[in-house]
């Protein structure tokens, strides 16, 4: 999606980057892990493969993608390499056609040592509050694996809703639509996320 990429977003955990060629390679290392495939829904991609997809995703107007990276250490390491703080990605998908207030959202640590620490959960929010502020979305949608408790706890958290479950793909699609009070609480929970310029392989801690 053109209208995030030239944004930065810094929360207190994670810092959302756009998703550019400079992270392709890191990415495509996450993916050769079959439990990530697994999780993700995702087929294995040749980096050349990947850097199509990236371009793809960053063109595409019904997808906003962002990079996680680590924000303590991408604060703490001036000069460090985006790549090196990369944690994760989170993304919506606006691809209801009959419901443009619709976004599905979902996040991945790709990490397992940044797993368990609210790195997800504030992804989650920071993203959440985009499109509800950005992009005028009013309801949420996340598909996730019936295996994967973590996430699903985490959504739960997040007064996410089950809505229903497939058995032929073995996932659960849980859903918050946004309330006055839901979007209050939201906006709450991100009243400390500054929104920065961002320039690719640029976006030095300040």
């Amino acid at each position: 999606m053109r209208l995030n990429q030239n944004i930065l977003l810094l929360g207190e955990k994670v810092v959302l980057v756009p998703y550019t060629p400079e992270h392709v390679p890191r990415y495509h290392e996450w993916m050769k892990s079959e439990e990530l495939r697994r999780l993700t829904a995702s087929e294995p991609l040749t980096l050349e493969q990947e850097y199509v997809m990236q371009h793809s995703w960053q063109e595409d107007a019904d997808k906003c993608t962002f990079i996680v990276l680590d924000a303590e250490k991408w604060q703490t390491q001036p000069g460090t390499s985006e790549e090196s703080c990369m944690v994760g990605d989170v993304n919506l998908f606006l691809t209801d056609l009959g419901d443009p207030t619709l976004g599905e959202i979902e996040v991945m640590i790709a990490e397992p040592s940044c797993r368990g620490q609210g790195l997800g959960t504030e992804a989650v929010l920071m993203m959440m509050s985009y499109g509800v502020t950005k992009l005028g979305l009013t309801k949420f949608e996340a598909k996730i694996g019936q295996g994967n408790e973590p996430s699903i706890r985490m959504f739960r958290k997040l007064h996410f809703e089950q809505v229903a479950v497939n058995s032929v793909f073995q996932e659960v699609t849980l859903r918050l639509t946004m309330s006055e009070l839901e979007r209050q609480w939201l906006l709450e929970q991100t009243t400390h996320v500054e929104e920065k310029p961002y320039r690719a392989g640029a976006s030095e801690p300040r």
